[in-house]
């Protein structure tokens, strides 16, 4: 049995019938811990979300999740296996309350266990304060960084085994981006596994117990922190033009 939550084996995939965008991808993600992805744009990350996600179906490979395949699954099912996304795109709905972007992931699911989702209701509240005073706030009037607390925030009341955070400090400012790295410490405290894209590559490799490069749709290079640390391997130097 794999130690892996998630593991892709040989992944390939793509839009169209003859473009592969992504080649033979192999990397994974363990419970608790943050596997960091690294890539220039158009290398393929956000197709690799995609793929993970069910919006886009394996040509070739096989992607696990709990040493089980989902290659097939829809983006409903995973949702219900403890798969969770944080889109670089907002996912909020910007006419409807704070309140209301919170409880609409779990309003299908709380009339079975009504006191457990109280409960993560009143842990979000008190885990995101900014979001407290705003409840009755139509999401898209909050501050772009209000916005994004409040897509951890969703995710959180989920409590998902598996979170894929994409890209979440762009366009944020230095002090709400180190606000979202405190709130990726705290999903792996709760043991939830992280694979974390973000082009703040130094603090990708900093946070991350595995990183993976991603280029031209391929994994070029791979391995534990320590391989990333101080004088960066020369083919990440050279892909992402790097000079540490």
């Amino acid at each position: 049995m794999s130690e892996y939550l998630l593991e892709l084996n040989a992944v390939t995939a793509g839009y169209a019938k003859d473009i592969d965008v992504l080649r033979d991808v192999s990397l994974h993600v363990k419970a608790g811990e943050i596997s960091g992805l690294i890539g220039l744009n158009g290398a393929g990350k956000s197709t690799l979300v995609k793929t993970i996600c069910g919006f886009l179906h394996p040509k070739d490979g096989e992607i696990l999740y709990e040493n089980k395949s989902i290659n097939d699954l829809e983006p409903h099912h995973l949702i219900d296996l403890g798969i969770c996304c944080i889109p670089q795109e907002s996912s909020l709905f910007p006419f409807l309350t704070v309140k209301e972007n919170l409880l609409l992931p779990i309003q299908s699911r709380m009339p079975l266990f009504a006191e457990v989702w109280k409960t993560r209701y009143e842990e979000v509240i008190e885990l995101f304060p900014a979001l407290k005073d705003k409840l009755g706030q139509a999401a898209g009037e909050l501050s772009g960084g209000q916005q994004k607390q409040l897509e951890f925030a969703k995710a959180w009341i989920l409590q998902p085994k598996l979170c894929l955070v994409d890209e979440p400090s762009i366009g944020l400012s230095p002090k709400v981006a180190e606000e979202v790295f405190v709130w990726l410490d705290r999903f792996t405290e709760r043991g939830i596994g992280v694979l974390l894209i973000d082009h703040n590559v130094r603090r990708v490799v900093r946070m991350s117990q595995t990183i993976f490069v991603l280029s031209l749709g391929s994994i070029t290079a791979s391995g534990d922190q320590s391989k990333f640390t101080g004088d960066l391997h020369a083919q990440v130097k050279e892909w992402l033009g790097l000079n540490f």
